[in-house]
């Protein structure tokens, strides 16, 4: 399954769901979050919780994400990780650099649009 992203803004924070596998091959949320960026979004969650994996390249694309958002004065949090890349960001002392929410309930009732895939 490759990735699939859906967005919606939530009080000037664009929320972005992400959904199966951050691999080598998918460049759609680095696309995506260029897109959101030359739209003027500054704030940004990543919901990660339907995260299944993340290769090196995909911790790559979190990183370069990461540093194009901070290099434009915004932020980028990340919310409900699953257990498996939780694993991968905590061995990789990731979980220091990025700020990681807990809960997800102020999240939940939000319309999903824009949803891309790969």
């Amino acid at each position: 399954m490759s990735v699939e992203l859906a967005a919606h803004e939530m009080q000037e924070v664009m929320v972005v769901e992400i959904f199966g596998r951050l691999t080598v091959l998918d460049q759609t949320l680095r696309e995506s979050m260029r897109q959101f960026l030359r739209a003027g979004h500054r704030q940004f969650i990543l919901k990660m919780e339907s995260v299944s994996y993340i290769d090196s390249c995909g911790l790559g694309e979190l990183l370069c994400v990461y540093a194009s958002i901070r290099h434009l004065g915004g932020d980028l949090r990340l919310l409900t990780p699953s257990a498996r890349v939780r694993e991968l960001l905590h061995i990789t002392k990731l979980d220091t650099v990025f700020d990681i929410l807990e809960d997800a309930a102020p999240f939940e009732n939000c319309a999903a649009s824009n949803v891309k895939s790969a």
